[in-house]
Parts: structure tokens; sequence; C-alpha cells
């Protein structure tokens, strides 16, 4: 058996010395680490890491492997893979090395940017965040990047910012971020606005990119951009579906997506807010929810009694999957950003999102629960638009089309809009006004005097 390629060999071993692997233990992890390329040559495995480790650990079960083998496997898989880079939260899975060749030197980059397209791989919405041939501009995405980290902004608003950012960067063909005008800014608006028609809400974002480039990264004045023109806003009506076709859509989703759906319209929850949830999150001694929304802002809300038999269902079955998992050597779960730091050990601690969104890896083997299902945004859209289908509604159903309905329905039910503020996270109260919209006014010859009250 040839020797493992001298990068992978030495960040394997700092690795192991960082984690104090017991020096005995270490010519064994270097050898099932051998097995595990040559097992990953010869078989199509999916992207998931943590499947990775299952598979592995099931071919030495499967060969009669002894009991301490295959925790040694799954302990070595994890070492090896924290080795492993990252890129703006998303899993950079490491390339399949074959012993038979010589180890490839690191790939560079061939095209000027990375395409943001779909073209048959799967798409990398972090492509902002790559090299590019332009060292200047790669400067300054790291340098907005550290400034939303500092104000702690979402990774969603890092995500936004830094495409619109390189976009300006392409639609000025690489000009030198030093020589930037507010004239370039009103050009690329201008462009936006007249000859790519795009949305009022899509050119205020890029507005607000650029702003926020101008100020806190190239710390030059934006101008007065009055003039430029501006996209058209039109008045939105959200849809909103009957609690007939609600239940419709739910008696064609199965589990656990319909959980999902019932907590999106039982709580009028975002489907980032839900798929947050961790068990922590529920007070079921006084019927509360705990949800932290947009901006890390954290509101409360009841919740729905219907449920709770199948949530509390739900907590005991990834509770004995968890354990399971423990008892087989498959320790650590997802945590969200600095979680992970706080609470090195989900064995110890026993904090573990139930519904396992594809956050920051620190710990590669997770649940039996998250890969049986790898629940993420995409994913529960994916379902829903299929059982939309399957119920054969003509409505246009999004995950974000159940908050729209909670909130309707609640109006519908008498509630005051202060209210529906509060449990909707509004911070506006013109934007929970709009769901007025949504329900039929009474006619005036209806509207009693108080006096007749």
């Amino acid at each position: 058996m040839q020797a493992l390629p001298s990068n992978i060999s030495t960040q394997f071993d700092a690795m192991m010395s960082k984690k104090a692997v017991p020096a005995r233990l270490r010519p064994a992890y270097r050898t099932l680490l051998m097995d595990y390329f040559d097992f990953r040559r010869k078989n199509s495995l999916p992207e998931s890491r943590s499947e990775h480790v299952r598979l592995f650990v099931q071919k030495l079960r499967e060969a009669d492997q002894p009991q301490d083998q295959q925790k040694q496997a799954a302990s070595a898989l994890s070492l090896f893979f924290a080795t492993q880079p990252k890129s703006g939260g998303r899993v950079i899975y490491p390339p399949v090395w074959n012993p038979q060749q010589p180890a490839a030197s690191p790939v560079q980059h061939t095209s000027h940017y990375p395409a943001p397209k779909r073209s048959g791989k799967r798409y990398d919405e972090w492509w902002c965040l790559k090299k590019t041939k332009s060292p200047e501009w790669d400067a300054v995405i790291d340098a907005l990047s550290a400034e939303i980290k500092v104000r702690h902004y979402s990774r969603k608003t890092l995500k936004a910012y830094a495409e619109w950012s390189r976009k300006f960067q392409i639609f000025l063909a690489d000009k030198s971020p030093s020589a930037l005008t507010p004239g370039d800014v009103k050009a690329y608006l201008t462009h936006l606005a007249v000859k790519k028609n795009v949305a009022a809400s899509t050119q205020n974002q890029a507005f607000n990119s650029l702003l926020f480039l101008f100020r806190h990264v190239l710390k030059q004045d934006f101008g007065d951009h009055k003039d430029i023109p501006r996209a058209k806003k039109s008045k939105y009506i959200p849809i909103v579906l009957s609690p007939r076709e609600v239940g419709e859509v739910l008696r064609e989703l199965p589990n656990p997506y319909k959980l999902v759906v019932l907590l999106l319209y039982g709580c009028g929850l975002r489907i980032f807010e839900c798929l947050k949830l961790r068990v922590q999150d529920f007070n079921f001694d006084n019927g509360i929810l705990t949800v932290c929304g947009k901006g890390g802002k954290s509101r409360t809300m009841p919740i729905p009694q219907k449920i709770k038999a199948e949530l509390l269902e739900q907590f005991d079955r990834v509770k004995r999957l968890h354990e399971e998992d423990l008892a087989a050597g498959f320790s650590g779960v997802f945590l969200d950003d600095s979680l992970e730091t706080k609470y090195p050990s989900a064995a110890k601690d026993l904090i573990w999102q139930w519904f396992f969104p594809q956050q920051s890896l620190t710990h590669i083997a997770g649940t039996r629960e998250l890969r049986r299902y790898r629940l993420h945004e995409k994913s529960v859209q994916e379902e829903l638009f299929a059982a939309v289908r399957r119920a054969k509604l003509t409505k246009r159903v999004t995950c974000h089309t159940f908050r729209h309905s909670y909130a309707t329905h609640l109006l519908q039910a008498g509630y005051d809009l202060r209210t529906i503020q509060t449990l909707l996270g509004h911070s506006d109260i013109r934007t929970t006004m709009i769901y007025t919209h949504c329900i039929p006014g009474r006619p005036e010859k209806e509207v009693k005097s108080p006096l007749d009250f």
C-alpha cells in the first residue's frame, strides 16, 4: 500500500496531534484513511460527508471487522474531513484521490469569474466569495465580508451584498476599486432599471448593497442619486390559501415535511426560522415557542395544541436515533454559527437541532435522522411544490404562502393588527397592513354606529 500524499498526510497528522489521538492508534488511522480513499474510488458516493462515514463503516461491518475498528474509522474520517476547507458555510468535499496516480497539484481557476449559472454541476451559491483575476476586487470582497460579520448580519445579507458587488465588478470590467466614482454607481443602477427591467425590490437591494460597499468598505462618498431611474414599486397582494386548501396540501405531504408546513401555518414562521428551531425553543409547560427571526430579533408565540403530540413524538424519535448513533460512535451534530464552539460535544450537552439544517459542521458524523432527511430550504420547497401539484391547486403556493395564510386567517378571526404584527415579527405596522387587502370589507350599509352596539 502506497503512502498518503505529503499534503494530506501532513494535515492529517497535524489534526491527530491537535485532537490528542494516542500514538499507538495513529498508524491504524492512516491505514483506515487509505482504505477510505480506495473505497471512495471504487464506489459512487453521495455528497453528504455523513453518508461517506456511514457507508464506509457499513462496509467494515459487512467485512466482519471489529467494533473498535469501526469506531476508529468513523473517528479517522471525522479528523480528515476537519482538515478540508469550507467556503461561506458550504462544505467543499475532498477530491477522490487515486493511490495509483500521483497527487494532483492544487487546481487554479481557469475562468475569469466563477460562473454562477447551472452547467450540469451543483450550483455554487457562494461563487461570489471565490477568487478572480482581480486581486484588488478580491481584497474588497474580503473586506466586505469582514464588515458584515463584525455587524453580525445574516449569511443571506453577506451573500446578497457580495453577489451585487461582484456583478458591479463585472459590469465595470474590473475597473480598479480605488478609481470608482458615484457616476459608476449611477450607470449600473440605470442599467438595471432600463436594460434589465428588474423589479423595484431587486433594484433597491442593489442600491443598498453598493451603498454599504462605498460607505463601509471603500470609505468613499456615495453621492446624490436622486436622478437615477427607479423601478416602479408594484402593489403586491399576498396569495392566501383557505383552510380547506391548507388541509389538501397537508394530506399530500409526507413527514417530516408535513410537520414543517404545520409549523409554518400554525405559527406563521418563515422557512429559515422553522428550520433553525432547536429543542430548547419549545416550552410545552407554558405552551410558548421562542423564534429567532430576522436580524437576530426573538419573539414568542403560542404552540398549536393540535400538533403538540406530533412534536413530542418527533422529539422522542430524534433523541432515540441520536442516542443510538452516539452508542455506535457517530458523535456530533449540526450547530448554528458560534454554537458549535460553545458546545463542542453534543454527546455531553445534548444540544441538537431537531430539523438539522445544513449549517456549519464541526463534527462530521451527524445523526441518522440527518442522513435520512437532509432537510434544507430547497428540499422543503421541492417537496411542497410536488404536494401542491398532487392536490391540484391552481394557486401559486410557496413556503411563505402559509405565513400569509396564518396572518390573514387571524385577521378574519377578529385579532387586531398590532397583535398580528407582534406574532409575525414585523418592525413596521405598514408591513402587516397588507393583509387587510386579503379579506373582503363590509358594505357601508352593514356598518353599525357605536350607539347601536
